[in-house]
């Protein structure tokens, strides 16, 4: 079965790794970046040779996006980031694995991410199941 395992992430969050100081949260240094970027690479390469990888994809930050909407039936484009929302969508993985309870564990091990200083205490990822037909909609 295929799940989906979705990570999120503020812009505050992606300024800070980018090195500029946000809302009293010390920018990361290249030490903490290397330290991430070592961890994700193990972990996918780990889950690319145990067969479970299908495809992972880091996201820009919020400040590059567009958001598409309507109102009265006329197409309204918003640029990014959103004042209504603190959290986007910041990267994803689709695993192929046994279970639900494998790919929680898989989220699980990607929420142990090295983060400078206390940690980041606020994140948190969904894992969904990924279907194949309308007949897996579960209705």
């Amino acid at each position: 079965m295929k799940y989906m395992i979705l990570s999120y992430a503020s812009q505050r969050d992606y300024d800070v790794m980018s090195g500029k100081d946000s809302g009293g949260q010390a920018s990361w240094s290249e030490a903490d970046v290397a330290a991430m970027v070592e961890f994700m690479t193990t972990v996918n390469q780990e889950l690319e040779e145990s067969g479970e990888l299908v495809e992972t994809r880091a996201l820009a930050a919020p400040v590059h996006t567009r958001r598409l909407g309507s109102k009265d039936g006329v197409p309204v484009v918003t640029d990014g980031p959103y004042a209504e929302t603190q959290e986007v969508l910041a990267g994803y993985w689709i695993v192929d694995c046994e279970s639900f309870d494998r790919a929680t564990e898989i989220g699980a091990r990607l929420g142990q991410c090295p983060y400078p200083g206390e940690g980041y205490p606020d994140a948190y990822a969904d894992i969904r199941p990924v279907i194949d037909s309308s007949a897996d909609m579960g209705f």
